[in-house]
């Protein structure tokens, strides 16, 4: 089985994840999406899998949110993906892919319904 977690090392939900992930023996890709975002297509796709829309994936509350003007309700999807995209840091974390599903850990827990 393939399992990508898109990781933030600094981040305690994420190493949490992780950990819960091997503790399970799953030994996942680990993308550390700050350093390699994903692209517009893997993240529409991953959108698609969550079953959500860009804004729901944010990170609402840093600052580049606001800074970034991206409280617009006008925005269209493609922007705001644009936006993720070229701000990282605004993609809530983490987020894991396997066997054609994503879950994002909050609480890290979520991600075993995928597994």
């Amino acid at each position: 089985m393939s399992v990508t977690i898109y990781h933030n090392p600094r981040c305690a939900k994420s190493r949490e994840t992780l950990k819960l992930l091997e503790e399970k023996g799953v030994q996942p890709d680990i993308v550390e999406y700050l350093k390699h975002p994903p692209t517009t297509e893997q993240l529409t796709e991953i959108l698609h899998k969550l079953g959500l829309q860009p804004r729901q994936l944010m990170r609402t509350k840093e600052a580049e949110y606001q800074e970034n003007g991206l409280d617009d309700k006008s925005l269209s999807d493609a922007e705001l993906i644009a936006a993720m995209i070229r701000i990282p840091k605004l993609i809530e974390r983490p987020i894991v892919l396997a066997n054609g599903k994503a879950a994002v850990g909050r609480p890290p827990e979520n991600v075993l319904n995928i597994l």
